[in-house]
């Protein structure tokens, strides 16, 4: 059985798509299969694994209100081993039909039980909102995938954040874990980088990922064209990074041993807060920013 992984932040532009994209083409290239599933309206996954915008095409929503099968859905991603469900505007009619369907929660559950066999891992890109979308998507997972941005505001939301994940384990899912917080757009030039990171590995300890997601030219650009960035430029830095983390995916994969859902209460009550990044002033120690995002929503 697939171990079914959701991407998810309730803010936006922390870098959920490109991990689903790069993680689950880097977790393909390792050998296994991986099936990534689109649940934002705004299919940024889909168009970012080279799918241009097509009506006609069938998406997550027909699954989730009309009931078909995901293997008449999913489509392959240019990577082998790697396949897509696609998404597309439709999905937000899909979180309003949503609402008046019995067992609206494990609609996204009960899709995915009928090709788990097939795959390895299965990555949720969520939308950045606690809607019926996210709902479905953390009741399907087997645990959720954090990334937070190395920037000020990043720790606002946090706690919040946490707390609303250990609500849905009391009333959706019992069983929703962390796989792991992964600190994206980190720039080792600035003070504020730095110190944002080492206040979330000083909460939140084993939880982090050991591997950082830098800002990164190509690992913006790769979106563009259509290509996980293994696929575009495997020698960049950002490929070098997703590598990385899919190592550490399948490591903690195999030594997983009763780390369950109790994960989650180690970062409630009390995540580190914005203002103890500033200390030091949160400026720049070298030449500033790169101008250029390594990770988007």
């Amino acid at each position: 059985m697939a171990r079914v992984i959701a991407i998810a932040n309730q803010k936006g532009g922390v870098g959920k798509t490109t991990t689903a994209i790069n993680l689950g083409a880097c977790l393909a290239s390792a050998g296994h299969p991986t099936l990534v599933i689109d649940s934002d309206p705004q299919g940024n996954a889909t168009s970012a694994l080279g799918f241009p915008r097509d009506p006609g095409r069938r998406t997550l929503y027909q699954a989730l209100i009309l009931g078909e099968p995901l293997e008449r859905i999913i489509v392959g991603a240019g990577v082998e081993r790697l396949e897509l469900v696609p998404s597309d505007k439709n999905l937000v009619g899909a979180a309003i039909e949503l609402v008046s369907m019995d067992g609206r929660e494990y609609r996204l559950r009960t899709a995915i039980k009928s090709v788990s066999g097939k795959y390895s891992y299965v990555l949720i890109d969520c939308p950045p909102a606690l809607d019926l979308l996210s709902i479905n998507a953390l009741a399907a997972s087997d645990s959720v995938l954090v990334p937070i941005q190395c920037e000020y505001l990043a720790l606002e939301g946090v706690s919040e954040l946490l707390d609303t994940l250990m609500r849905l384990r009391r009333t959706v899912n019992p069983s929703l874990a962390i796989e792991g917080i992964l600190l994206t757009m980190y720039d080792d030039r600035t003070t504020l980088s730095k110190q944002v990171a080492a206040d979330l590995r000083s909460f939140f300890g084993a939880q982090v990922f050991d591997t950082v997601i830098p800002r990164n030219v190509r690992l913006a650009e790769a979106p563009s064209h259509g290509k996980p960035v293994i696929v575009y430029d495997i020698h960049s830095k950002g490929a070098e990074t997703y590598i990385s983390l899919a190592k550490e995916v399948i490591s903690n994969a195999e030594k997983r041993v009763g780390q369950g859902p109790e994960r989650i209460d180690q970062g409630a009550g009390g995540a580190p807060s914005a203002s103890a990044a500033t200390a030091g002033g949160g400026s720049n120690s070298g030449s500033g920013s790169t101008g250029t995002s390594g990770t988007a929503d």
